[in-house]
């Protein structure tokens, strides 16, 4: 187990009993002020985040929250008021380029929601490939009660997970909605009651980590690849992109590993190679 740690966020990673290869987690824990995206906090991120995106031993990435109750109450809107015009739209620069960080990372990454997820905290949450959510968790993107828009990518990566329709009507009126709401519309994978604990999601991510272990790294990473690539072209151009995905695929020792155990009737051993 690898564990490292800067002032407002620690990063670890764990073993499998099973696989040899781990889960990182990214544990948000600035508690005084609720995990807001400060300044320092998102510095911070941006550094855990890029050293996650050389490590080829991490096969999934769980973000989840330290402090109870919530996972991310968004901008923090006491450095935002002492912000001019051009310093407010450097900050949200910097916060849209750690969503797109996280949205780039080669591994799958899964958002657990075990509570609020508001504004920058639910745009956090979309960057990430899954999320789960308690039952009793609240996700919004409130900007316009703010008298701002979604502006780290949640204008842009929400109608793309929910629809236009649904996306508009909880853009425009700042809405939340619970984790068993956010299971219906689709934007989250999975909901659960929340546990005396509080980490209930947190819980159900590692299920769902674990459930990805087992497979070939590579492909994940490729599948990832031509999925996020190809929603974004026309479905010629997305074929060429699963073309060129797959092809880095079968030189693999992975490939080659599970069609052996295919044949042979047992379990792969992968080893991302």
């Amino acid at each position: 187990m690898l564990l490292k740690m800067t002032a407002d966020i620690r990063y670890i990673i764990k073993t499998s009993n099973l696989y040899s290869t781990g889960i990182m987690e990214v544990l948000m824990c600035r508690h005084k002020a609720l995990n807001a995206l400060g300044h320092v906090f998102v510095s911070q991120m941006q550094e855990v985040v890029s050293s996650l995106s050389s490590d080829s031993a991490v096969r999934v990435v769980i973000f989840r929250s330290l402090v109870p109750n919530v996972f991310c109450a968004g901008a923090d809107l006491k450095e935002r008021a002492l912000m001019d015009n051009t310093e407010s739209d450097l900050y949200v620069h910097g916060l849209r380029s750690l969503m797109t960080q996280i949205a780039l990372l080669p591994s799958p990454t899964i958002a657990a929601v075990d509570g609020a997820a508001l504004g920058g905290g639910l745009e956090l949450a979309l960057a990430c490939d899954l999320r789960t959510a308690a039952h009793s968790a609240q996700m919004g993107l409130i900007e316009t009660t703010r008298g701002l828009l979604p502006g780290a990518g949640g204008s842009q990566r929400l109608p793309r997970m929910v629809g236009i329709t649904q996306a508009k009507e909880l853009i425009f009126t700042g809405r939340r909605v619970s984790g068993q709401e956010a299971q219906e519309m689709g934007l989250v994978n999975r909901a659960v009651e929340q546990n005396q604990s509080g980490d209930a999601a947190y819980r159900e991510a590692l299920h769902l980590a674990r459930e990805i272990l087992p497979q070939a790294p590579i492909a994940v990473r490729m599948a990832k690849e031509a999925i996020n690539r190809g929603v974004e072209v026309d479905i010629s151009s997305a074929m060429a992109i699963e073309r060129i995905c797959y092809a880095r695929v079968i030189p693999t020792r992975d490939r080659q590993e599970g069609m052996a155990a295919f044949i042979e009737k047992r379990p792969p051993c992968y080893t991302g190679e």
